[in-house]
C-alpha cells in the first residue's frame, strides 16, 4: 500500500461520520493486539484549549527526556501531522504500512470503524511499536463515547474549557457537555480541571469523586503576567516563572493547567524537573493560534470555530494591535453559531473578505458576506482561499493588520499561502 493509498482508504470512510461509541474501536484494537495496553497515557478533553495543552505538556515531557507521543485533530496541512513522536508527524511509508495492517482488519468487522477510530487505532499501533514512554492523547469528540476513550486509565485526565460547541450530540447546555467529557475519568487517576464555572466544576467534581479520582483545579488568580508582545509572554504561575511563545491571555490559563498536570504527573514518580518544565513551556509550538505569520503588515491566522474562540480572537485583535485597522479574512462552517461568532469578532473589525473553507460543510462565502452586510462593514467574498489572501493583504495596504480566522479547515492553505510549508 502507498501512502496515497493509505490516505484515501482512511478518508474513504468518511461517509459512516462520527458514531459515538466503544464498540468498534475496542474490537478493532484486539484485533491488533490491544496495542493501547502497551502504553502509558496523558487524556485530554475539552471545547477550546485542549490541543494548546495536549502540545504544552507534550513538549515538557519530550525536555524531560521521555520519548513522547501527541495524537491531535484536525490536520492544518498534512494527513500525518495527527500523530506525532518527538515533535515529528509519522513518515509516509510507515503510515501507509500500519494502514495496510488495518486494513484486512477494519474489513473483517461486520460493523465498519470510522475514520476517527481508524486512525485512533493506526496511531496506537504506531506508538506501540515505536517504543512511546508516554502518549499525549487529545480527544476527538466529546470524551465519554469518544475513540480515544477505549484506553485504560491513563496517567492523568485533563479537562479544558468547556463551551457549547457539537450541542446536537452533547447536549445543549454546558453542564451536560462537562459530563460527556469527563467521562474520561478512570476510577482512582488524577484528574487536573481548567478553572471555570462553577456549574461545570461541581458536574466534574461529583463524576471525579464517584470514580475515586483526585481532582486539580487550576487557579487563574495565581497568574500573574509580567510581559506581553507579538513575540511571547513571560508570566508566573503560584510564583514560579515561565515563557510560552503563543499569544494571549487565555494561553497563561492554559499553560497554568499543563503546570497542574505536570504537578499531578510528578505524584505519581515522574521525573520531571523545573527546568524542563520551563523549557517545554518555552519551546512548544502549536500552529495557527493567533499565529503571527507575517510583521508586514501584520498577518495572523487562528483556527478559532465557535463563540468562545472568537471572544478570544477579539481580545487578542484590540490587545495586540490596538491602534490599527484591521481587515478580518474570515470562513466559517454552516453547522456553527455563525451569528454569535460574528456578533462577537464583527465589533472588533473595519473589514471583511469572505472565504469558504475546504469542508463539505463549509457555508459559502457569498453567504457569509450575506450575514456581514448588516454590521455596515465593507465586505468582500472571493472565490477561494488563495484569492482571500491576497484580497486581504491588499485590502491591509501599509496602514492595517490582517487575521484569518473561523475554521481550522482554512488555516492550513492561510499558512500555505503565506509561506509556511
Amino acid at each position: 500500500m502507498t501512502y496515497r493509498e493509505a490516505i484515501e482508504y482512511i478518508n474513504g470512510v468518511r461517509w459512516l461520520g462520527s458514531k459515538p461509541g466503544l464498540e468498534r474501536v475496542s474490537e478493532l484494537l484486539r484485533r491488533l493486539g490491544e496495542p493501547q495496553k502497551k502504553l502509558k497515557f496523558v487524556h485530554v478533553a475539552g471545547t477550546n484549549g485542549k490541543g494548546s495543552c495536549a502540545a504544552m505538556l507534550a513538549s515538557v515531557l519530550r525536555a524531560a527526556g521521555y520519548r513522547t507521543g501527541l495524537f491531535t485533530s484536525p490536520y492544518l496541512w498534512r494527513f500525518n501531522e495527527r500523530m506525532q513522536l518527538n515533535g515529528e508527524p509519522i513518515a509516509d511509508d510507515t503510515l501507509a504500512e500500519i494502514t495496510a495492517r488495518l486494513k484486512p482488519q477494519a474489513e473483517a468487522m461486520a460493523d465498519h470503524p470510522t475514520e476517527f477510530e481508524m486512525m485512533t487505532a493506526a496511531a496506537l499501533l504506531w506508538y506501540a511499536e515505536a517504543g512511546c514512554d508516554v502518549v499525549v492523547l487529545e480527544v476527538g469528540l466529546g470524551g465519554r463515547f469518544d475513540a480515544t476513550n477505549v484506553i485504560e486509565a491513563p496517567e492523568v485526565s485533563v479537562i479544558m474549557n468547556i463551551g457549547l460547541d457539537h450541542t446536537e450530540i452533547l447536549g445543549d447546555t454546558p453542564e451536560k457537555i462537562a459530563f460527556e467529557k469527563a467521562g474520561i475519568v478512570k476510577p482512582g487517576c488524577p484528574c487536573v480541571l481548567y478553572q471555570q464555572t462553577e456549574g461545570v466544576e461541581n458536574v466534574v467534581r461529583q463524576v471525579c469523586a464517584e470514580r475515586g479520582a483526585p481532582l486539580r483545579i487550576a487557579d487563574f488568580s495565581a497568574i500573574r503576567p509580567e510581559f506581553d508582545s507579538l513575540e511571547g509572554q513571560v508570566f508566573t504561575y503560584k510564583n514560579e516563572p515561565y515563557a510560552i511563545p503563543l499569544l494571549g491571555a487565555h494561553q497563561l490559563k492554559n499553560a497554568a493547567v499543563a503546570v497542574e498536570a505536570v504537578g499531578a504527573l510528578r505524584e505519581k514518580g515522574w521525573r520531571i524537573e523545573q527546568d524542563a518544565l520551563e523549557h517545554g513551556l518555552y519551546a512548544v509550538s502549536w500552529p495557527a493560534r493567533f499565529e503571527l505569520l507575517r510583521e508586514e503588515p501584520p498577518f495572523v491566522v487562528d483556527g478559532g470555530h465557535n463563540v468562545q474562540c472568537a471572544e478570544t480572537v477579539a481580545d487578542n485583535l484590540r490587545r495586540y494591535f490596538p491602534d490599527q485597522r484591521r481587515v478580518l479574512l474570515i470562513g466559517v462552517l454552516r453547522d456553527k453559531d455563525v451569528a454569535g461568532m460574528l456578533s462577537v469578532l464583527a465589533p472588533a473589525a473595519d473589514a471583511f473578505v469572505c472565504v469558504t473553507p475546504d469542508s463539505p460543510r463549509a457555508l459559502p462565502a457569498e453567504e457569509l458576506a450575506e450575514l456581514l452586510r448588516p454590521y455596515g462593514k465593507p465586505v468582500t467574498a472571493c472565490g477561494g482561499i488563495p484569492e482571500g489572501v491576497s484580497e486581504a493583504l491588499a485590502q491591509a495596504g501599509d496602514d492595517a493588520m490582517v487575521c484569518a480566522v473561523g475554521s481550522l479547515y482554512m488555516a492550513g492553505e492561510v499558512r500555505y499561502c503565506m509561506g509556511m510549508y
